[in-house]
C-alpha cells in the first residue's frame, strides 16, 4: 500500500493505492490518522481518493473507525471519494457509507 497526499481546495486530499489488507492495514491507519493531524492543524477536510484502492478488509474497515475517532475529536471532516465497485460494496455492506460522506469524485468530495 502507498500513499501521497497533496492539498487542493483547502482540504487535504490523500491517496492510497493497493489492497488494504491485513499486511497493509496498520501502515494505512498510520498514514490516515497522519492525515487526519495535518487536516486538523489547517483546518480543513480530509478527503481520501479512494480510486487507488482495489480491495478493503475488515482491518482496513478498522482502520477507518480509529481514524474517525482522531477526526472527530479534532472537528475534521472525512470524505470518502471514488471507491471502485468492489470497496463500494464493502462500505454499504459494513455501513461505513453511513458513517462518512462518500462521493463519486474527488471533485464532488471537495464540494461536499
Amino acid at each position: 500500500m502507498d500513499w501521497t497526499e497533496n492539498a487542493r481546495d483547502g482540504a487535504i486530499v490523500g491517496l492510497p493505492k493497493g489492497k488494504i489488507d491485513e499486511s497493509s492495514a496498520q501502515d494505512f491507519g498510520t498514514k490516515l490518522e497522519e492525515a487526519v493531524g495535518r487536516a486538523g492543524a489547517a483546518s480543513a477536510k480530509l478527503v481520501v481518493d479512494c480510486s487507488g484502492i482495489s480491495y478493503m478488509s475488515s482491518r482496513g474497515l478498522r482502520a477507518l473507525t480509529l481514524a474517525k475517532r482522531k477526526a472527530d475529536g479534532l472537528r475534521v471532516r472525512i470524505v470518502l471519494a471514488a471507491p471502485n465497485d468492489i470497496v463500494r460494496e464493502i462500505l454499504a455492506i459494513s455501513r461505513y457509507d453511513k458513517l462518512f460522506g462518500v462521493t463519486d469524485t474527488v471533485d464532488g468530495a471537495l464540494a461536499a
